[in-house]
Order: C-alpha cells, then sequence, then structure tokens
C-alpha cells in the first residue's frame, strides 16, 4: 500500500488553547512589562518606545484571541499501522507523514506549564534528514497510550528503521 500525505483524523487536546494561550500571554506580558518598566522609569524614553508599548498593547491581545483558536483547528495526528501523521502550525503550517518502519525513538515530553494542563508531546524520531515528528497538545494520558501503541508498532515491523 502506497502512504500518501492527507489531512490527519485526530485533533489535539481542546486543553491545548488554554496552554496555547498561557505561554504567548507570558511572553507578552514580559515584553510589555520592560516596555512599560523602561518608558515610565526614564527621564527621556525614547520617542518609538511609547508607540512600540501601545503597538505590543494591541497586537498582544489579539494574536492571545486568534492564534490558539487557529492553531487549535490546524493541529491533528494519526497513527495507522504503516504511518504516522502529523499537521501543525498556524501561519506556517507544516504536514508530515512517516512509515513506522523508519521510527526509530518514541519520546513523551512535558514542560511545567504542559503538566499544569495535563497535556504532553511526543517526538517521533525517524530516520529521516527531516528531522522528528512531533505531536503536540495531547492530554497526557492519550500521549501515554500512544507512545505505547507507537513502541509496540514499531516492534512489530522488522527491519531497523534506516
Amino acid at each position: 500500500m502506497a502512504l500518501r500525505l492527507r489531512p490527519p483524523e485526530h485533533r489535539v487536546s481542546r486543553k491545548a488553547i488554554g496552554y496555547w494561550t498561557a505561554t504567548a500571554g507570558i511572553g507578552w506580558a514580559v515584553l510589555i512589562a520592560v516596555q512599560a518598566v523602561i518608558v515610565l522609569a526614564s527621564d527621556d524614553p525614547p520617542s518609538w518606545l511609547p508607540v512600540t508599548l501601545i503597538v505590543s498593547c494591541v497586537l498582544g491581545p489579539l494574536h492571545l484571541i486568534v492564534m490558539p483558536q487557529w492553531r487549535y483547528r490546524v493541529h491533528r495526528w494519526e497513527v495507522t499501522g504503516e504511518a504516522v501523521y502529523t499537521q501543525a502550525g498556524w501561519l506556517k503550517q507544516q504536514w508530515r507523514i512517516a512509515p513506522v518502519s523508519r521510527i526509530q525513538t518514541v519520546d513523551i515530553e512535558r514542560d511545567p506549564v504542559e503538566q499544569v494542563f495535563g497535556l504532553a508531546k511526543i517526538t517521533v524520531t525517524t530516520a529521516s534528514s527531516a528531522g522528528p515528528l512531533r505531536i503536540s497538545g495531547l492530554d497526557h494520558k492519550q500521549a501515554l497510550a500512544l507512545a505505547d501503541e507507537l513502541t509496540k508498532r514499531t516492534q512489530a515491523v522488522r527491519g531497523d528503521a534506516t
């Protein structure tokens, strides 16, 4: 059976929306706070700095409203007996497919914010120069089950994944 690139079937967890919002919000809060401190603490701040502060105060909330919803609509994954399919991104979107026979390792990772949201990401390393496939925004229990399933499928396929 020939593998073809196609939209994967499963969406990531809805909790990923909150995670993406929180992580982006932290970045915007730091940027806005640094700009505000410089503007307020400086006797003569550069004339462009208050403008960038205002722009950040407008773009930050807009980004926090649009980006997580958009990413949730795009991010998908699927595992079949033959391959792992992923689709990710929001402005720059990426579709990937990796035959199960090419899988070398399966890793689960959780940063502190993902732990708060009960999420995890899976990295599927393959014998590909394009790099590993990543499925982020998975419910932690689902990620554990998926890693177990991928490990079993990989062990069932003959070959050396090269």
